[in-house]
């Protein structure tokens, strides 16, 4: 059953059928799902989700598919943990790490939404999918469109992570690396879309696509106990993961699955591409686009297709936004290592080192709960790194030589090696 009454236009509210269109032809405002809500209230509750299955499907309800889903059968339902050994470096006392770094099966959150993409994609009649990407939606692209037997174009920049170009090329899709930033690839990627009867999934089946970032807010407020957190830091490319965050926890809200919606959003960026903090920062109802960069190039996208939206979702929530270099990037994914032992790509680096701000300057207060964002997984980008960490002792195969590395090796604590 299809709880979806059509698409809606978030300026003029001009209706839509539920086709492959994104803009609306009077005010060119981009386009959302509407949904029934009604009908699911009468249909929904917290125990029917509770025994559903594992994945971002248990809110099937809420996502825009008219009959079942075809992929994604895993996708989702990842951990969400309290971080205790993070929140005593920082000084914090209820800090929370919810990690897409194990989302499967490609390892970010873009499983959740080309799930949904590929689902709808396949239900308008679709035979080709293709995208515009930073790198992890081509790998997710590339994996999901090939257990489906679609045929996939990926389009991505030139100067793409290695570890990003080899996890989409191990699915043997069409990859199309463009001399150009993500901004000027996404543009091409538009011209492509009118030309060719291709599911684009995230220029022409956007407004579907968009709707799987709802499932991580989802999760968020069942792992806590049907409850949101009182702060939340979300990293921000096309601004689409936090709007639906925090359109997931008003949905539950009026739905009744949640009692209230108390969070405040924060947006991380990194400096070298950060045009929504930079709007929120002057208080301007205008994102002004910048030319990326920065390592954190899944984050580099310089004119945020849901920039004001972001802006509008963080005032809303009464929160801020913070940037940080690329040298706190990179401290962030150590942090995040040596304290929780998780490996984050650069956008979870971001939200770490933000967090690690906003926590120093009081934004967030030490004493309420908080949510950090990992988003995906620091295999894909090892060069970020690989220049800032130690390297292995060299022994030889002997017990002396390697009691001697030991007692030479000025890291390693004395009690440590004389514990035998």
């Amino acid at each position: 059953m299809s709880y979806v009454k059509g698409l809606k236009c978030r300026e003029c509210h001009r209706l839509y059928p539920t086709e492959a269109v994104y803009v609306c032809e009077f005010c060119f405002g981009s386009l959302e799902v509407d949904y029934d809500y009604d009908k699911i209230k009468s249909v929904l509750s917290r125990r029917k989700i509770e025994e559903g299955p594992k994945s971002i499907w248990r809110y099937r309800e809420l996502l825009p598919i008219d009959g079942r889903p075809t992929v994604g059968f895993h996708a989702g339902f990842t951990p969400l943990f309290r971080a205790d050994n993070l929140a005593r470096e920082l000084g914090h006392s209820e800090l929370y790490v919810k990690d897409d770094s194990v989302c499967h099966p490609t390892l970010s959150f873009k499983d959740r939404v080309v799930a949904v993409a590929l689902t709808k994609a396949k239900e308008l009649g679709f035979k080709t999918v293709a995208c515009a990407s930073t790198g992890n939606l081509a790998g997710s692209v590339s994996a999901q469109a090939a257990w489906a037997g679609l045929n996939r174009f990926i389009f991505i920049p030139a100067d793409l992570e290695h570890g990003k170009v080899v996890g989409s090329l191990t699915y043997a899709p069409n990859l199309v690396a463009v001399e150009g930033n993500y901004d000027e690839v996404n543009r091409l990627c538009a011209e492509i879309a009118a030309r060719y009867r291709w599911a684009f999934v995230n220029i022409n089946i956007r407004p579907y696509y968009a709707e799987g970032s709802k499932t991580y807010g989802f999760e968020v407020a069942e792992q806590l106990g049907w409850r949101t957190p009182r702060h939340l830091v979300v990293p921000v490319a096309s601004g689409s993961l936090l709007v639906k965050i925090w359109k997931a926890f008003n949905e539950f809200k009026k739905l009744g699955l949640i009692d209230s919606v108390d969070s405040k959003i924060h947006a991380a960026q990194a400096e070298g591409c950060s045009p929504v903090v930079a709007a929120l920062r002057e208080k301007s109802e205008i994102i002004k686009p910048v030319k990326p960069k920065t390592i954190a190039k899944s984050l580099a996208i310089g004119n945020p297709a849901d920039g004001i939206y972001a802006c509008d979702a963080v005032k809303e929530s009464g929160g801020s936004g913070g940037a940080v270099t690329d040298a706190e990037i990179v401290e962030g994914i150590k942090l995040l290592a040596r304290t929780e032992g998780i490996f984050t790509e650069t956008a979870g680096g971001v939200t770490v080192a933000v967090t690690k701000k906003l926590i120093e300057k009081g934004v967030i207060p030490k004493n309420e709960s908080c949510v950090i964002c990992i988003t995906g997984n620091g295999l894909k980008t090892q060069e970020a790194v690989s220049d800032h960490i130690g390297k292995p002792y060299k022994i030889k195969p002997t017990l002396e030589s390697f009691e001697t590395s030991l007692r030479n090796e000025s890291t390693i604590k004395e009690e440590v090696w004389q514990s035998r």
